[in-house]
């Protein structure tokens, strides 16, 4: 069992005997724990911390652990209303609002109640992620000479050459940065191509977190409607025109939500439109690794494909995370001309530079035999993921419209009744036991039609998809 399995478990086994003990009552001893449960200190330690995080035990160094005692009152709170003026002071010189909602974030990023199936997950399950080569690869790199040492800024050489491969075309390593994950390099992103204020054209729908980024960096997000076949060209050259935009975000391949990618027809159509525009495109190119057994070539990114005049109309965002693990952050900006060197400069600026470690780590880890092997196990399974919730939906949900199958990603966006509560709906499901995503967060104006995102890769596997399903039903025969 892997060390985190273990720790929930255990964290899962203590809670429930909690009731055993009276309020301060002593908690056996950890050597205790560790021979009843035949797990390691380090795990019984950090089910410990994980109960003590929740308010539910006290730990006490040279003591013991002790359930906490239930407080009659809570404590008071500081005056903290000063803060609300100083916020917001000065606010009506602002351009856009200074709050920063991450709700559409934050959906993604929290575990769900025990007991409670994934269906709104952005990772992969544990069970599909490589943790015996990152934590062989982690072991190798923190024992290469220098590691532990200051990095290029830029990131390692032979790194920034391997994302350079991956994209092709006439990309270098001298045209990639190393970044903390593509939330941070499309952060980096946006900041380095559009001031305050601006408009910044984007799929609509798109992804949470791009827009949570644009409005957080006071851009106004302006939506290009997006079908089948990606974004729709024509739409794409009226945005331009009507905003005076010079930034357009995209997500070509698997797009998030829809699973759609961009044609080949249109490919070479919005890199023309952004030229004429005088504008960059900003590539997420964000599951490129998690394709699917039965997808067939992919095509290339966009970057590889902007080579006339060697303009540099796409920034390029490359990630390792999706396809190994959320704490795998590693990913890689790709640009060329001006632009590079102010991205350079506010990644610099920001964070200095990825951990050496890290990035020493996904070296040993894409280069070893466990890379590809762990790609192609995914690739079946994503697979057989998507193939046993699209038949669960059709045989259980018919009401709900699949427009698109995906051949890639770890997600499915579903259209939902008309006149249908999606919030409703997703509290439903919550009661029934699975987590979902409602449409409303991945648009930033209106949205046309409710929508629900239900991601496979989170589960433990196709059981746990039927019975997501299962849930799913209740809710529905409860909300529609």
């Amino acid at each position: 069992m892997y060390e985190r399995s273990s720790v929930a478990d255990l964290a899962e086994q203590l809670r429930r005997e909690l009731d055993r003990y009276s309020p301060g009552g002593k908690l056996p001893s950890s050597r205790t724990l560790v021979e009843r449960f035949r797990v390691s200190p380090v795990t019984v330690s950090r089910a410990l911390a994980q109960l003590a995080a929740e308010g539910l035990v006290v730990t006490r160094p040279g003591a013991g652990a002790f359930r906490a005692r239930t407080r009659a009152t809570a404590a008071p709170a500081g005056d903290t209303s000063w803060q609300e003026v100083a916020l917001s002071a000065d606010g009506a010189a602002d351009l856009v609002p200074r709050t920063v909602d991450a709700t559409g974030v934050t959906v993604t990023l929290a575990a769900p109640p025990p007991g409670v199936l994934e269906f709104s997950g952005g990772y992969l399950h544990p069970a599909l992620q490589p943790e015996r080569a990152m934590a062989a690869a982690l072991a190798r790199a923190g024992r290469r000479p220098g590691a532990w040492g200051r990095p290029p800024v830029e990131g390692l050489a032979e790194l920034r050459e391997w994302f350079a491969r991956g994209i092709g075309g006439t990309v270098t390593a001298a045209e990639v940065l190393i970044a903390a994950g593509g939330q941070a390099a499309l952060a980096t992103a946006l900041r380095a191509l559009a001031p305050p204020g601006a408009p910044v054209l984007v799929e609509s729908p798109t992804y949470p977190g791009m827009l949570a980024l644009a409005r957080a960096a006071g851009l106004r997000p302006v939506p290009v409607p997006v079908d089948a076949e990606g974004v729709r060209p024509e739409l794409l050259a009226d945005a331009f025109r009507a905003s005076g935009a010079r930034v357009f975000v995209c997500q070509p391949l698997f797009q998030n939500p829809t699973g759609a990618v961009l044609a080949p027809a249109r490919r070479a159509e919005v890199l023309r439109i952004a030229r004429a525009a005088g504008a960059f495109v900003v590539e997420d190119d964000f599951v490129r690794r998690l394709v699917h057994a039965d997808a067939g070539p992919l095509p290339p990114p966009l970057a590889a494909e902007d080579t006339e005049n060697a303009d540099g109309v796409v920034v390029h965002v490359g990630s390792l995370t999706k396809a190994t693990s959320p704490s795998f952050r590693v990913s890689a900006l790709a640009a060329r001309g001006p632009v590079l060197e102010r991205l350079r400069a506010i990644q610099v600026v920001d964070t200095f530079f990825v951990p050496r470690p890290l990035q020493e780590a996904a070296l040993e880890l894409v280069g070893s035999p466990a890379w590809p092997r762990h790609l192609r196990a995914v690739s079946a399974e994503l697979k057989t993921r998507r193939d046993a919730l699209t038949t669960a939906l059709a045989l259980h949900l018919p009401e709900l419209t699949l427009p698109h199958v995906p051949s890639g990603g770890y997600h499915l966006w579903l259209r939902l009744p008309d006149g249908t509560d999606e919030q409703a709906l997703a509290a439903a499901a919550l009661r029934a036991g699975v987590a979902v995503t409602p449409g409303r967060p991945y648009f930033s104006a209106e949205p046309p039609a409710a929508h629900v995102r239900l991601s496979f890769a989170a589960v433990a596997g196709v059981t746990e998809i039927a019975e997501g399903v299962r849930r799913l039903r209740a809710a529905c025969d409860e909300v529609l």
